[in-house]
């Protein structure tokens, strides 16, 4: 049996991490969306991996390194 809480629409707050799971935690975003979940997701400038989509709201926030630093740095 499927929890009563899964039938519940959700806020959900996303934050991950470069070089993180985002492909698969992405087609799970979409999926969520699609069953009527709100979504934010919240990614460094200087994330290379994450990008907008129409299945969540894409936030940045300012990180002291631009991307091109970063790739450097890695």
């Amino acid at each position: 049996p499927v929890p009563a809480v899964l039938g519940r629409w959700w806020k959900l707050l996303v934050v991950p991490m470069d070089e993180s799971y985002w492909l698969s935690l992405c087609s799970l975003l979409v999926a969520l969306s699609q069953k009527g979940h709100q979504i934010v997701t919240m990614a460094p400038e200087a994330n290379s991996s994450v990008e907008a989509s129409a299945y969540y709201t894409l936030k940045w926030y300012p990180v002291p390194l631009c991307r091109d630093e970063l790739r450097a740095r890695v």
